[in-house]
């Protein structure tokens, strides 16, 4: 592939540093740089007293070095993954070595040129656009919080770049040890051109004037133009461009990364990246790693689409109890088909369990609400709202989920939502606790209901008290109940009720009160009357009844959470002396 660059990357007519960085790279030898491609690299630093600078330099820098001492035949994703790892690690380890450097972090954007496609890396805001036929089209999502209220539909793109919280970043690189990065590939043709810019750039000059300027420009000319007109409107920002013009593009030489088949994955074996399921899915990323489960991204070689698929780990294979919770899961996944809940696909043919599932680019609500909480009312009503879809048409069609909570709701790149994990869903196994903590049938402690803690299985009313406590949480910033152990928890949600919302957050409105706590009520069937009836109340407040349910609530009985447990302890010790004098008989009589 033969590309033409330009690039700008300045501190803009306001700040008196720059805390953006940027390069480009290849390989010098041409035989090697036919196979390894290219690299384009932007990062905007995020951290006071320059430490911006210093984060988005060391990502830049450790990226290209990784990718200058890669081998040439590593594929496009196996590459992004471990310049993000290496990336990630530099940063986060910088910051902690230094303590003036504590808490610093950056956006980093990867473009790989390989062959005919564009393979592209992606965390925080700062974008790539695609201009192509006089057109374009962004290749990456913001990762911010303005971005997300207007995929919710709750704000307009034009009002996202003034918001207040469009500062704040739902991702970046280095602020933790693991960096959780979008991927995109994308093939290309002749005349195309790659933009990748910092939030200087599309803050003040929308997508429009930048394909127009780019499509009729040499890149480096472009980058001039660009930046000129964002300074003529007042940018405020550091400002970086890269603009890749792709003049000509080659024939892949033959046996390039990815044309020679992986070894197919066989029983007995753990499965990892580079795996070949079933001659079919070709694992190319671990996505998360449970104790029980793994979780991977995939190629389907049948659809041409990528998948997630979850495999027990080996351990687990064999047991009949985890193959009938993946059986179920899958069964039940199987029969739903809603665009809020998380779709499965079926295969006649396994040589071992698992379970292949639609893939998702987003974050789960308990990783969103780690960056933002309490969440503003309108995105909490909104999400919960669409919640009640979901959960609606899986009560109409006879499934009850049982274990709802933040960890278990997608918030996809483009606004829409998934319910997920159907493990525990119409369970019926046993809901006993063990020393080593709860039973995976019996739900999340500080999301159950009342009724499970009883022990009782759960019905629609269940999965209503957890969107309850769900809503109550994305409000309030807390779960309703706290306490030392998961049993001080669940007792006080059987013997009380939570503190009124609105002593925790007295911006909340009285109605969006009324719904939670009427959500929450202790006695299932005082709750709302369905998922539906909820909605519509999420969707119309003029349809909610001002009750005063704030003003009936009731302290939990703490002592309860001291002395719940003293008749199973005296029970034990009952039974331990019985059994010592029993033995102390038995062996009394055989001595004589």
């Amino acid at each position: 592939m033969h590309i033409q660059y330009g690039e700008y990357s300045g501190k803009g007519p306001v700040r008196d540093h720059n805390e953006d960085h940027v390069a480009y790279g290849f390989p010098e030898d041409h035989l090697l740089r036919d196979k390894m491609g290219s690299i384009a690299l932007l990062a905007d630093g995020v951290g006071g007293a320059g430490n911006g600078a210093v984060a988005s330099k060391l990502a830049v820098e450790e990226a290209l070095a990784v990718f200058k001492a890669s081998p040439p035949d590593l594929s496009p994703s196996r590459l992004l993954q471990q310049i993000f790892d290496a990336a990630t690690r530099k940063v986060y380890d910088t910051a902690i070595a230094e303590t003036d450097k504590r808490g610093m972090s950056t956006t980093l954007v990867v473009s790989l040129f390989r062959h005919d496609q564009v393979t592209v890396g992606h965390v925080g805001d700062s974008r790539v656009y695609l201009i192509r036929h006089n057109t374009i089209r962004r290749l990456t999502s913001d990762h911010s919080y303005s971005s997300l209220q207007v995929k919710l539909g709750l704000l307009l793109e034009r009002d996202a770049m003034t918001s207040p919280k469009r500062s704040i970043l739902m991702r970046s690189l280095g602020s933790e040890p693991i960096c959780r990065f979008d991927v995109h590939t994308e093939p290309l043709q002749p005349g195309d051109k790659i933009l990748q810019c910092s939030d200087g750039l599309y803050a003040f000059v929308v997508d429009d004037e930048i394909r127009q300027i780019v499509s009729h420009s040499h890149p480096f000319d472009a980058c001039k133009k660009l930046v000129s007109l964002a300074e003529r409107r007042q940018l405020d920002d550091n400002i970086s461009i890269q603009i890749l013009n792709v003049q000509r593009i080659d024939q892949a030489l033959p046996g390039a990364p990815g044309a020679a088949a992986t070894p197919n994955a066989k029983t007995g074996r753990e499965l990892g990246p580079g795996s070949l399921l079933d001659g079919r899915f070709e694992l190319t990323d671990l996505i998360s790693r449970s104790g029980m489960a793994s979780i991977f991204k995939a190629d389907d070689r049948e659809t041409k689409q990528a998948v997630a698929i979850k495999v027990p780990l080996m351990q687990f294979e064999s047991d009949v109890a985890t193959f009938d919770r993946f059986q179920r899961e899958e069964q039940i996944g199987l029969s739903l088909d809603h665009p809020l809940i998380l779709k499965m696909f079926k295969v006649e043919k396994k040589s071992r369990p698992y379970i292949v599932m639609e893939y998702l680019e987003g974050q789960t609500l308990s990783e969103l609400m780690e960056t933002v909480r309490p969440l503003p009312e309108p995105d909490a009503v909104r999400i919960a709202s669409r919640v009640c879809e979901a959960l609606d048409y899986m009560h109409r069609n006879k499934v009850v989920h049982r274990d709802l909570k933040p960890a278990n709701i997608m918030i996809c790149s483009d606004g829409t939502i998934r319910i997920m994990d159907f493990g525990i869903a119409k369970s019926t196994q046993s809901r006993r606790l063990t020393f080593v903590g709860f039973s995976p049938t019996m739900g999340t402690p500080d999301y159950m209901a009342p009724e499970q803690v009883r022990g009782k299985r759960g019905d629609e009313f269940t999965d209503i008290y957890s969107l309850g406590t769900i809503l109550y949480e994305m409000t309030t910033g807390v779960v309703p109940f706290e306490g030392e152990n998961p049993y001080v928890i669940m007792n006080a949600r059987v013997t009380g009720d939570p503190p009124a919302p609105r002593k925790l957050n007295p911006q909340l409105t009285p109605v969006v009160e009324e719904i939670i706590l009427h959500a929450l009520e202790r006695t299932p069937s005082q709750r709302h009357a369905s998922a539906a009836a909820m909605k519509a109340e999420l969707d119309d407040f003029e349809k909610v009844e001002l009750v005063g349910r704030y003003q009936r609530l009731r302290a939990p009985v703490i002592w309860k959470s001291r002395f719940s447990l003293m008749p199973m302890v005296i029970g034990f010790v009952v039974l331990q002396i019985l059994v010592g004098v029993l033995l102390f008989w038995y062996f009394s009589r055989k001595s004589h």
